[in-house]
Order: structure tokens, then C-alpha cells, then sequence
């Protein structure tokens, strides 16, 4: 049914409703670049950026970005592919000019081309810049040149910059709509939406102006962190310029990576990173800070930046693991190994076609391929456990429970070997089968009780095993730590009323309800809601209940 038309405002009223819808207009770039990207202006002496918000106030930051990426299930939580993530990245970190800021490394399951940093030393990577490279250098040069977005602040100078940037929009902008008020009313509408998108070009080209800058010295200072952590220094110039071509010759019905819209890459920019690596690579690297032992700060044990030492190349392996766990399904996998005839491929191409194989459910086909391969290489980790975890979807029980005993004797604690034992183990639904997951994960939990991963297998362990409160407190822990902070509030409340628990188990969950109480009313005071998974109401803002 059509109602009246309300009666038209004076045109005073007018323009000044206007003026607010365009100045908000004018002003959401700044906000949305932000947001989009960590690389927004050139640091400047004496800036107040880095007194905007403290360090604690970061990590917090970085925390809730994690959960509700997790929640979004947006992260690919994968202890083989994050073993090999973080080791890359801590090799950088090391290498930058603040190892010791504090780093989170890890991966989005999404296959376009891309990867960020942001507040609390927060580095994201989607799969596909992985699946577009071609070695392990060029990954690497991509983590430098993001670390050096944080060591180089340039995330809170965005910030900083954002805000500086309002008083010459809004300048400009009523600039605009002075004269549009003095046009002829029939053109009003037409001048007020010029008014709009002359401010939104101004925001813009500033932040472009700001994006070039920041690129540059983060290309400059991630090449060196390159070169000083070990890596081929050519690496970032010849992804960028491989994506650059990519881009060029498939003008026509290929969509721009994200990674180009947000790092814009020019000629002359791959010319100067080239230039710079290859000067770099003519000189050895300046010393890096080592500990008493010769063992480098931030690096595991044995391994050294200088020159890629380590015994196995596992870039391949990670790379095609990536296509499988990426792939928009098991089935889509397969089909993408056997159109490719990764039979007759690569050791690794061939772990990627077992691998698909056993996620779609074929156990007995994945282990025809991943034994045959394993036979070559008899003691390559990402061959093994794959082979030991076929065997299992393939009913063999027993010959599992050897090859993972004898990866443990191998590997002992290690994150994917336990992990996948105990999700075997769990997947017998016996008793036996939980005492003994509960036994492989109890030390490994006590050092890392906000692994997600580690949380969830736990916490099915403790049931199978007649745990039940303790499985009740591990499943509160993985909601909290998948996004669900609400859901885990209530779960510890239930937890707490039950009189079954004791002491130690109380006071513990007790100081867990104490911790998680201003979480939640945070998210409660910004919108969000527990019963449509946690997503803001419609029309909330921050001064919204």
C-alpha cells in the first residue's frame, strides 16, 4: 500500500542533511583502508602513533581478530602446514630489526592472492600466494616485507594518518557543497553527488600517496631481512613480478589479485627490488644476535639463518597439502590431482593426490599411493604420518596404531604426530582408545592450553575415557578459542554448578569465568549476539547495548 509522501524539507534542511550523508561518505575510505590494509603512511619522527594504543592493548586486539577469524572459519588450522608457516616466519621475525616484538603467523584456507599484517604482530597469508609460488623464497620475501609493515608501525601511523586526513576532506568538502547550494536547484542533486565523489578522490590519492610510501621502505627493509635470515634476497622481486605478468597478459577474464590491489606493484617497483636484492646478494650479511650456545634467538634448535641448511626442502610438501585442505572439497581434490596426472607427477604431487584421496574417504587407494611413495622416501615426516592415517580410514587398526607408535619414537610430542594419533585414537570411541589420547595430549596441554586444535581433541579424549568434567572444561576452552566466547561463558557457568567438581577444577574455572565475563560484555555492548553464532545485530554501533 503507497502512504504519503512526507513534506519536503526546507532546502536549508536539506543541504544540511546532505552535508552529513556526504561527509560520512567522504570519511569511510579512511576507516575501510585501514581495515583492508597494514601499509597506509611513511613513519614520521616524533609521531604520537605508537601512544595510541599499548602493547597489551595490541595483543588483546590480535586475540579477538583470531577468534572471529576462527569463528568465520576462515583459518586453516593445520599443525603440519603451521609448523612450516611459523618456522618460515620465525626465521624472518628473527632476522628483522625486532625479533623480539611478538609474531602470530597463520593461514587463511581462501585461494586467491593474498596476505596482510595488522595490530599485535598479526601476519595472515591466504593459500593461494602460496600456490602461486614457485620456491620457499618467495614466500618468505612476502613475510618480510610484512613484518616490516609492523616493526615499521606503519598500521598505527595508519591510524594516526586517518585522522589526520578528516580536516582536509571535510575542508574540501564543504567547499563543495557551498557551491553547490548557490547552483540551480534542478542541478543540486547532481553538484552534492560531484560534492561526494571529489572527497572520496581526495581520500583516496592521499591514501594511495601514503600506500606508496610505506610499500617502498617495507620493500627495502623485508629484502634485507631476507638476505640476513638466509633466503634467496630475489625472492619478493620475482613473485612480484610474476604476478605482475600474470596480471598483464590475462587482462581479459582474469580477475587482479587482491595482493596487487592492496601492494600495487609498478615496473619501476620490481626494477628497484631487483636492483636492491641483487646488490644485497653481492655482499654477505651483517651478524645476527646469537645466544651463548651459537644457537640463533627465536630459531629452534639446530637450525641457523645463514643459507637454507635444513635437510628438507618442505615448501613442496606444504604447498601441495595446501591445494588439498584449500580445495572447495575432497572430491574437487581429486579431480584436480588426476586432471593434472599426478600419478606420474612429483613426490610431491603425488602426496597431494594421496592426501586428497584419503580426505574423500578412499583409505585404501590414498595408501597404494602414499606407501608406494614412501618407500622412496622412507623418512620424510609429511609422507609418513599421511601413510599412518590411510591406514587407519583403510580399517587397519593395528598396522596404525604401529606406524604412529613408531612416529611418536621418531618425533616425540611433536604437535601433528600427537594430534593426528589422538584423532585416531578418539575415532575408536572406546575406552582404552580415550586413557591412551588423554596420556599423548596431558603434557602437551599443560604448555599450550590455547591450541584450538589440542583443546577439541582433548576434550573428546576426557569423554571417551569417563572424564566427563574435565571434557566439559576442554570444550569450553576450543569454544572460547573458535570464537564462541559467549558459549564458552556458559559452558564454564553450567561447569561450575556441578558439585561433582572439586577444588582445583572450581577455583580454575572460576579464574576462566573472571577472564572471559569482560569479553563478552564487550561483545554484548558492540552488538553481538550468541544465538545467530555471533554476528552483529543489524544497525548496531558501538554505543548500542
Amino acid at each position: 500500500m503507497r502512504t504519503a509522501s512526507p513534506p519536503r524539507p526546507p532546502r536549508a534542511a536539506g543541504l544540511s542533511r546532505s552535508l552529513a550523508f556526504a561527509l560520512a561518505l567522504a570519511l569511510a575510505p579512511a576507516s575501510l583502508a585501514v581495515a583492508q590494509s597494514a601499509s597506509e603512511s611513511l613513519p614520521a619522527m616524533g609521531s604520537s602513533a605508537a601512544m595510541r594504543i599499548t602493547p597489551a592493548d595490541e595483543a588483546r586486539f590480535g586475540a579477538m581478530v583470531l577468534r572471529e577469524l576462527r569463528r568465520q572459519e576462515l583459518i586453516l588450522d593445520d599443525p603440519l602446514i603451521d609448523a612450516w608457516l611459523q618456522g618460515v616466519g620465525f626465521r624472518v621475525a628473527a632476522a628483522s630489526d625486532e625479533p623480539d616484538h611478538g609474531y602470530t603467523f597463520f593461514m587463511l584456507r581462501d585461494r586467491r592472492i593474498n596476505a596482510f599484517a595488522t595490530l599485535g604482530g598479526l601476519i595472515g597469508m591466504n593459500a593461494g600466494l602460496v600456490l602461486a609460488a614457485e620456491r620457499e623464497a618467495e614466500v618468505a620475501g612476502v613475510l618480510a616485507h610484512e613484518v616490516a609493515h609492523v616493526t615499521q608501525r606503519h598500521v598505527l601511523r595508519a591510524m594516526e594518518r586517518a585522522q589526520q586526513n578528516q580536516l582536509p576532506v571535510m575542508l574540501a568538502m564543504l567547499g563543495a557543497v557551498a557551491a553547490a547550494s548557490q547552483s540551480d536547484a534542478r542541478n543540486s542533486g547532481d553538484a552534492m553527488s560531484a560534492a561526494v565523489v571529489g572527497a572520496q578522490a581526495l581520500m583516496l590519492q592521499m591514501q594511495i600517496n601514503h600506500t606508496r610510501s610505506n610499500e617502498a621502505e617495507a620493500d627495502r627493509i623485508g629484502i634485507e631481512t631476507l638476505a640476513r635470515a638466509g633466503f634467496d634476497p630475489l625472492g619478493i622481486a620475482d613473485f612480484f613480478g610474476r604476478l605482475a605478468r600474470v596480471s598483464r597478459g590475462n587482462s581479459a577474464g582474469w580477475q587482479v589479485p587482491e595482493y596487487l590491489r592492496t601492494h600495487p606493484v609498478t615496473t619501476t617497483r620490481i626494477a628497484e627490488a631487483r636492483d636492491r636484492a641483487e646488490q644485497i646478494a653481492r655482499k654477505p650479511p651483517p651478524p645476527l644476535l646469537r645466544r651463548q650456545d651459537d644457537g640463533h634467538l627465536l630459531l629452534p634448535p639446530g637450525l641457523h639463518p645463514e643459507g637454507d641448511v635444513r635437510k628438507i626442502d618442505d615448501f613442496a610438501w606444504a604447498r601441495e597439502r595446501l591445494r588439498v585442505l584449500s580445495a572447495a572439497s575432497p572430491r574437487d581434490a581429486v579431480a584436480e590431482y588426476e586432471a593434472a596426472e599426478a600419478r606420474r607427477g612429483s613426490p610431491a604431487q603425488r602426496y597431494g593426490l594421496g592426501l586428497a584421496l584419503l580426505r574423500d574417504g578412499r583409505g585404501n587407494e590414498a595408501l597404494a599411493v602414499l606407501d608406494a611413495l614412501q618407500r622412496e622416501m622412507p623418512d620424510q615426516l609429511w609422507v609418513r604420518l599421511a601413510a599412518a592415517e590411510a591406514t587407519h580410514e583403510a580399517g587397519l587398526s593395528e598396522e596404525a596404531e604401529r606406524r604412529f607408535e613408531a612416529l611418536l619414537a621418531d618425533y616425540p610430542e611433536h604437535r601433528a604426530v600427537s594430534l593426528a594419533f589422538a584423532e585416531t585414537l578418539n575415532a575408536r570411541g572406546t575406552a582404552v582408545a580415550g586413557r591412551r589420547a588423554l596420556a599423548l595430549l596431558r603434557p602437551m596441554l599443560a604448555k599450550a592450553p590455547g591450541d584450538l586444535l589440542l583443546q577439541q581433541r582433548f576434550g573428546r579424549a576426557a569423554e571417551l575415557a569417563g572424564e566427563p568434567n574435565r571434557a566439559a572444561e576442554a570444550h569450553a576452552e576450543a569454544a572460547f578459542l573458535a570464537g564462541r566466547a559467549e558459549d564458552a561463558l556458559n559452558q564454564f557457568n553450567r561447569l561450575k554448578q556441578r558439585e561433582d567438581v572439586d577444588y582445583v577444577q572450581r577455583a580454575r574455572v572460576e579464574a576462566r569465568i573472571a577472564e572471559l565475563m569482560p569479553v563478552v560484555l564487550e561483545m554484548r555492548r558492540l552488538g553481538f549476539r550468541p544465538q545467530d553464532g555471533g554476528r552483529p545485530r543489524p544497525g548496531s554501533s558501538r554505543s548500542g547495548s
